[in-house]
């Protein structure tokens, strides 16, 4: 045979890619002749090919020959952490993303292996890969080896295999790789700061965080390094009601942390999400502090419940004695009713207004705007009935900005309902001009064309039909100007309507009106009507 031949070199490579005859043996899994070549000590194993560099070993390991890999880590001079250069990647970590665990067996008998070899591209080692792809037979063999760093970090994201079996839910590897005491379960990412249980508590992976709480040398109150936020933070916010009752049954959890990006603390972020459930559990506790407003607005948890509607969650809040019902935020002076009416949460505004200590006339800081003001605006007929039969509701206070009063607010949107529900009100006063333009509500009303409000507001005897403003002149001025040749007559006459198709030139023969085009503009929320 050849390899007997004294003058037959075994190590000679060919011509075309360096490959030897033991490299292209390997690669096809030729137990046979890698048997015999092996068996020569002048056959070099650790000869690589010209273009990757590639050493039978590893050739072997990317095609799963495992006999091959067996008989070529026979030979005691086998160098088995020499990586290829295309991908820079070691036999090891070749057979971990490979998953074969026999392979990766044989590797690790070896004394010489190197179990941390990171990957040059993105600096994976060994352990993450199968830690994250829960390869746990792999895991398990990997920490048998006491040389094995289970704290190693990949440079790419800057974390370590506990905290990507964390974050991708992979209970059997954060299992093994809690049973080795020096595990750090408090490590954070270098990117962000987030732990393991800050991982799992934000993805909802209940199995993996318990397993993390069982360990006594975790600390539930870690914060990012981002903005502060806690596991508990995070739980909350997303709606993880499991993860939060396990949190909160540790005895050292504290359930006020706030962030340092708007000083919200778990309670604010769970009323925000609609977490009833997590919401409930919170205010179970006797150290939970329900008036925490964050430092951006100062928004309290009733505050955010009242804008976004969570009927359920401002009960619960409102159960408590220490919850401030007119607690107003430090931005513009909102109460948790100002927002709500806003919104149009009707059965939000019942619930606050049926507390005998709730202030309806509260006005912001901004505008001065009170919770009728911003709902007759909107247009919200069911807020604006509940707030009027408030005795204690006071329906003329006027804005600061414009000095308009509801009633002005509903006639200039439109909304001829709340109109009609204002002026059934006998201490509602439709006389009252705006600090701006000198505009009533019937200013509006004739301005914008809206002849039932118009009419509406010509019912009351003490009803001023030339009130003054400075934009077009009278209020019957204003209506013929704008073409609104129904509202001049009613606003001329009292009551009597003329036709449509009335002479235009016999209403500027009064003098009431000027031939100059009429106004195009519109209103912020309606089309001017056309008759």
């Amino acid at each position: 045979m050849l390899v007997e031949r004294s003058d037959v070199d075994p190590n000679k490579a060919d011509s075309g890619d360096g490959r030897t005859p033991l490299s292209w043996a390997a690669e096809n899994g030729h137990e046979g002749v890698v048997n015999i070549l092996v068996e020569r000590d002048d056959v070099d194993p650790n000869i690589a090919d010209a273009q990757y560099s590639r050493t039978p070993l590893l050739l072997a390991v990317e095609n799963g020959y495992e006999r091959v890999v067996r008989a070529l880590l026979q030979r005691k001079d086998i160098k088995p952490n020499i990586a290829e250069t295309e991908y820079g990647q070691a036999p090891l970590l070749l057979a971990v993303e490979r998953h074969d665990e026999r392979t990766v067996r044989l590797l690790l008998q070896r004394e010489d292996v190197n179990p941390n070899t990171t990957d040059p591209e993105d600096g994976q080692a060994p352990l993450t890969v199968a830690a994250q792809n829960e390869y746990v037979g792999v895991v398990r063999m990997l920490l048998e080896r006491r040389d094995t760093n289970p704290n190693t970090i990949d440079p790419e994201y800057g974390q370590t295999p506990l905290m990507i079996a964390a974050d991708n839910g992979c209970e059997g590897s954060v299992r093994l790789l809690l049973e080795r005491r020096d595990t750090d379960p408090n490590m954070g990412s270098t990117s962000h700061g987030q732990t393991p249980l800050s991982l799992a508590a934000n993805n909802g992976h209940e199995g993996v965080v318990r397993l993390l709480l069982e360990r006594n040398d975790v600390n539930p109150n870690i914060g990012d390094t981002q903005s502060n936020r806690t596991a508990l933070s995070l739980a909350a916010e997303n709606g993880h009601e499991g993860v939060a009752r396990m949190l909160l049954e540790r005895h050292d959890i504290d359930p006020n942390i706030a962030d340092t990006q708007s000083g919200r603390t778990p309670l604010s972020f769970a009323v925000e999400s609609g977490c009833q459930g997590i919401v409930e559990i919170l205010l179970e506790r006797s150290d939970i502090d329900p008036n925490v407003g964050g430092t951006e607005f100062s928004r309290t948890p009733l505050s955010l419940a009242a804008e976004f509607g969570r009927e359920r969650v401002v009960k619960i809040l409102l159960e408590r004695d220490a919850v401030d019902p007119n607690m107003a935020d430090a931005k513009s002076g909102r109460t948790p009713l100002s927002m709500a009416a806003e919104k149009g949460r009707e059965g939000v505004v019942r619930i606050l207004l049926e507390r005998n200590d709730i202030d309806p006339n509260i006005a912001d800081t901004q505008s001065g705007r009170t919770p009728l003001s911003f709902a007759a605006e909107h247009g919200y007929e069911g807020v604006v009935m509940m707030l009027l039969e408030r005795d204690d509701v006071n329906p003329n206070i006027t804005d600061t900005k414009y000095g308009r009063t509801p009633l002005s607010f509903a006639a200039l949107g439109g909304h001829e309902g709340v109109v009609m529900i204002l002026m059934q009100r006998d201490d509602v006063n439709i006389n009252i001009a705006d600090t701006q333009d000198g505009m009533t509500p019937q200013s509006f009303a004739a301005k914008w064309g809206y002849d039932g409000i118009s009419r509406t507001l010509l019912q009351p005897n003490d009803a001023i039909l030339n009130a003054n403003d400075t934009l077009g002149g009278r209020t019957l001025q204003s209506a013929f100007k704008n073409g609104y040749l129904r509202i001049a007559r009613s606003l001329q006459e009292g009551a009597d309507w003329i036709p449509v198709d009335a002479d235009a030139a016999n209403l500027q023969s009064t003098g009431l009106v000027s031939a100059e085009p009429s106004d195009s503009s519109e209103p912020p929320s309606k089309k001017p009507r056309t008759f």
